[in-house]
């Protein structure tokens, strides 16, 4: 066995093997020594391997049972077969080799994570400040600990032929729909892939449709992903990512944040018009801009008009162009700073502003306004947090564009009449995208762009993610 073990992994390095003689018996430990813990091994297996010479225990179901009833702290588990014996072994397990017919493991996983931080990309202003790291159990444990409900039910499934990931499926049993269950777990086992590093790769096999629109939502937060479970969506979490995946996801979810309900809602509501009236300013403006001073001259005062005219007689592209090329410029801005280095960030953004503001208005490249309507439109895209949410926005801001710069302002009701549908004829998981708008919901009104009332006195669920436990605070059965 110690042969075949050798063969298959190229005799590698950080594979050791241990013999230790018990009478007239060998067992030889087998470890991987840089997945697991060398503390374990010593003070739980080397430390008990002392009391089995002084019982004499020499049959391996009794060693095997000695060990299992002395470490109930660490998982002792029977190795079925040659296969498994390798899938413990680069889990972290310590490998007992008996015999060529008996073996086990005892998990001594080492700790290879950055252990449970603050998040860094969802900004919590009220709320708890951790987020999810990239241990599996660790991240289920942060879920459980706001949820202690035997309701919480997870099913683990493992993806990737090279790789083995786990992926866990967590949903309140009482709550969720079983056939949405059912469609993700079939989904996530028809997966064929080498390997699985990240829930990202998930995504492409869990999209129903291709769109440019997030569907389900990427956090790093574990309130708001005991949040989602609790209204009866699922949360998948998968080994080695920092991130859960939140599906279905509507597209008033994009502007909710777990600090919405941890706030009075007067305060919250504010803030959500603000985020709406962002999304609409980062998508329009450039795009109006354009329509006012290329096509439709009428729609401004003329006195305001003759302002921007005057600031762009010096620049010799056309709108459109100016505003492509400030577009451009501040993406790869965006993009180097977020790249970069946090000690050079700081050098990145002054020399970003000093190139694409001073020095471009003094050689006459860029107007001045063009520059206040693209760092408006810039600034109003950065409130938001989701990726694929500001890659849509960057989407259909420059389409507007070029629609502007064509039609006028016709081109932008255009623009945003496409945009309208396209968000009516999408589906998550087969519900309705813009929910509880299209179809209406009236009960849900109270918890959408609008907060109308505490969380504790929204007293029903939404019907469209439930209908078997819709009444908040029922006893659960």
């Amino acid at each position: 066995m110690i042969e075949k073990i050798q063969r298959d992994t190229n005799n590698a390095g950080d594979i050791i093997y241990k013999e230790i003689k018990i009478y007239n018996q060998t067992i030889t430990l087998i470890y991987s020594e840089v997945l697991a813990s060398g503390n374990d091994i010593s003070n739980i297996i080397l430390k008990n391997i002392s009391k089995i010479i002084d019982e004499r225990l020499t049959l391996p179901d009794d060693i095997f049972l000695f060990f299992y009833n002395s470490i109930p702290s660490h998982n002792v588990t029977k190795i079925k077969d040659y296969q498994d014996l390798l899938n413990k072994l680069w889990n972290g397990y310590t490998v007992f080799l008996l015999d060529d017919e008996h073996y086990f493991g005892i998990e001594t996983r080492a700790t290879l994570d950055r252990g449970i931080t603050s998040s860094e990309g969802e900004i919590s202003v009220r709320g708890p400040k951790d987020s999810f790291t990239e241990n599996f159990n660790k991240n289920l444990g942060l879920v459980r600990k706001r949820i202690k409900s035997e309701n919480l039910w997870v099913d683990s499934v493992e993806i990737g032929k090279q790789s083995k990931t786990k992926v866990g499926i967590l949903y309140m049993q009482n709550i969720v729909e079983d056939h949405l269950v059912k469609e993700i777990k079939k989904k996530l086992q028809s997966i064929n892939i080498d390997g699985i590093l990240d829930c990202g790769y998930l995504k492409d096999y869990l999209h129903e449709e291709s769109t440019i629109f997030p569907t389900m939502i990427t956090t790093e937060k574990p309130d708001l992903a005991a949040m989602a479970l609790l209204e009866g969506k699922l949360v998948i979490l998968c080994d080695n990512s920092p991130y859960s995946l939140i599906l279905p996801c509507f597209f008033v979810d994009l502007f909710h944040t777990p600090d919405d309900y941890y706030q009075k809602p007067i305060n919250i509501s504010f803030i959500r018009i603000i985020r709406l009236i962002a999304f609409f300013i980062s998508i329009l403006i450039p795009a109006y801009y354009i329509a006012i001073t290329t096509h439709n001259h009428d729609a401004i005062t003329t006195d305001l008009l003759l302002n921007f005219l005057s600031q762009r007689l010096t620049v010799p592209f056309p709108a459109l162009v100016e505003a492509l090329l400030m577009t451009v410029s501040f993406e790869i801005l965006r993009e180097s700073d977020m790249r970069m280095a946090s000690t050079m960030g700081t050098a990145v953004s002054i020399l970003g502003g000093l190139v694409l503001g001073d020095a471009a208005v003094s050689a006459g490249i860029i107007s001045p306004i063009m520059i206040i309507v693209i760092a408006i439109s810039a600034i109003s895209g950065l409130v938001f947090t989701s990726i694929e949410l500001s890659s849509a926005i960057r989407y259909f801001r420059i389409l507007l564009m070029i629609l502007s710069s064509i039609f006028g302002i016709y081109g932008i009701f255009l623009g945003s009449l496409f945009l309208i549908i396209k968000l009516s004829s999408m589906h998550s998981f087969h519900k309705p995208y813009l929910a509880p708008f299209s179809p209406l919901l009236v009960k849900e009104q109270e918890d959408a762009f609008v907060r109308l009332n505490n969380v504790n006195q929204t007293k029903f669920r939404n019907p469209l993610l439930t209908k078997k436990n819709r009444v908040r605070g029922r006893k659960q059965k």
